[in-house]
């Protein structure tokens, strides 16, 4: 991985699978894609999450790869007839789909003592034309990259095991450096501190989270830069400011 700190790097995530829409099953990838991505000198700019409809799935495609210098999806790139990740990818960025020999390979040896390799398996070593593939120790099907895009597993051990993979393959920034500090202070009280005190910092961002907890409200305030030096005297400005102001606070957020 190359690290290019005059930029930020941004990346687009679409979770794709009609079991997250309808509740049936909870994302856990978002976190770990986002913590990921972090490590990588890369942030995570977008979230979407799709229907199992090739003409939705395409338009989100196009929309995060266009506007993010990544884009990640999650879900429909296994063996069922609901899993059309791969043609939606490849209609979105005009390509055929083909079998890829690599992945037919690797299939082949992963299902040779499973009962072999049915149609349904294969379809797992689908991929738009010229895709390069990401290892997946997990299960055998490997997820696909082409372009800015990384086509990974829907199932968050094996997603993990591809981010893996990937680890220090994409060029990025500066790693997102965060502290926190939090207290029993309503958001709204210290709005316009928190305001100016962003405000004089410009290579920081201060995110505030209110809570209500024990009865009372609170809240933890995020501040994240790419340079420790900044981050330290934000975080040592807002400290000040809070005490100045009257309010108990933690270092390390409640």
């Amino acid at each position: 991985m190359s690290s290019n700190p005059d930029r930020i790097f941004t990346a687009g995530l679409c979770i794709i699978g009609d079991e997250i829409l309808s509740g049936r099953t909870q994302d856990k990838n978002i976190a770990q894609i986002a913590r990921w991505l972090q490590v990588q000198g890369i942030r995570l700019a977008e979230v979407r999450v799709v229907a199992d409809v090739e003409d939705r799935i395409v338009e989100a495609v196009n929309a995060l790869r266009n506007a993010n210098d990544y884009l990640f999806t999650t879900g429909g790139i296994g063996p069922t007839h609901d899993d059309i990740t791969v043609d939606a990818v490849a209609k979105a960025l005009e390509l055929p789909v083909i079998i890829h020999p690599e992945a037919r390979a690797i299939l082949e040896r992963y299902y040779a003592d499973k009962g072999g390799l049915t149609d349904g398996r294969l379809r797992m070593a689908r991929a738009p034309q010229g895709a390069e593939l990401i290892r997946n120790r997990m299960s055998g099907a490997p997820g696909l990259k082409i372009g800015n895009c990384f086509l990974m597993a829907g199932v968050p051990h094996i997603t993990a095991g591809m981010l893996d993979a990937l680890t220090g393959t994409l060029e990025g920034g500066l790693p997102l450096l965060t502290e926190t500090v939090g207290g029993f202070i309503p958001e709204s009280e210290v709005a316009d501190l928190l305001r100016t005190i962003e405000g004089a910092h410009d290579r920081c961002q201060i995110g505030s989270y209110p809570f209500f907890r024990e009865g009372r409200v609170g809240s933890n305030f995020v501040v994240r830069s790419t340079d420790a030096d900044e981050l330290r005297a934000c975080v040592d400005a807002m400290c000040d400011a809070l005490s100045g102001a009257g309010w108990d606070f933690t270092p390390g957020g409640i």
